[in-house]
């Protein structure tokens, strides 16, 4: 896990090692998804917000503003999920890697 929000790779790849870390997450979560198998009216909204945060982390650095509205949709989609918790927690620590959401804003409070 990085120790500030600053670190970048130091490897040959030049990747940002936040998107390498999001992108894992992302691929777990879609995994345990697709393998769950009760229906929820909300599974549709999830399954395509992990696809878009997939194909944002395959163009590099995301917006951070774009991937907390993901994650919301998200997290509301499958929060009763227990099952699913573990994997919607690695998603949502490696969203705030990309920097927390201005506080103060009157916008509401950041996902917990």
């Amino acid at each position: 896990m990085l120790r500030s929000l600053g670190q970048r790779s130091v490897t040959g790849t030049g990747e940002d090692p936040r998107v390498a870390e999001l992108r894992t997450a992302v691929s777990r979560l879609r995994r345990e998804l697709a393998a769950h198998p009760a229906e929820f009216p909300d599974r549709g909204i999830a399954e395509e917000e992990l696809a878009a945060l997939a194909a944002m982390t395959a163009d590099g650095a995301p917006e951070a503003p774009r991937l907390r509205r993901s994650l919301l949709l998200i997290a509301g989609a499958i929060g009763s999920v227990s099952a699913l918790a573990p994997g919607l927690t690695q998603v949502r620590d490696a969203v705030e890697m990309f920097g927390a959401p201005p506080r103060g804003r009157g916008r509401g409070a950041p996902v917990e």
